[in-house]
């Protein structure tokens, strides 16, 4: 039987899905602990509205939370959004058994209480320096979304502001206030 310990690579943690809620960060297990409820309904309702629209003009695949991707190798890091999207032109012939391999274009993360700042900030770095074409960082707190993307000033969209994204999700927008509960 394999221990915590012992597990540094992304076979490794595939193998054990036991483990629970976590990430491999370049060959360090990271334990995460269960989302809340709020946390919880953002991101179905976003996986919800995105699933929507890249199946009504088929643009490729939405991946719920905790899907991993394995966006580096030797150590190898293994990611797990709470919504991930990935292009048509970008799945390969059958869906993999394991973790993706490779970053989504597309990488959702809700933030939850206990988020430490630096660490959403890391994870979003992880994304984008592995090739994800954009990053959603959504704030329960302040009802807001922050966009980033490679070499472009981080956005911030409020309550009142439509989301839209041409460049990964043609045709896209949602206005934000409909991402969270009344």
């Amino acid at each position: 039987m394999t221990t915590v310990a012992e597990i540094s690579t992304a076979e490794q943690l595939f193998q054990n899905p036991g483990l629970g809620r976590c990430e491999l960060l370049r060959g360090e297990l990271v334990l995460m602990s269960p989302s809340g409820s709020l946390h919880a309904i953002i991101a179905a309702t976003l996986a919800e509205i995105l699933c929507g629209h890249v199946k009504k003009h088929n643009l490729g695949w939405v991946f719920g939370a905790e899907g991993g991707f394995q966006i580096r190798s030797d150590p190898d890091t293994v990611r797990a959004p709470d919504v991930a999207f990935v292009s048509a032109a970008r799945m390969p012939a059958s869906v993999p058994e394991g973790f993706f391999p490779g970053p989504p274009d597309l990488a959702v993360e809700v933030l939850s209480p206990n988020d430490r700042a630096s660490e959403v900030l890391a994870k979003v770095s992880d994304w984008l320096e592995a090739g994800c074409r954009k990053v959603w960082v959504v704030d329960p707190e302040t009802r807001s979304v922050a966009v980033y993307a490679p070499k472009t000033e981080m956005r911030i969209l409020h309550h009142s502001d439509t989301l839209t994204d041409q460049d990964v999700l043609p045709g896209f927008k949602v206005e934000i206030r409909k991402i969270f509960p009344a």
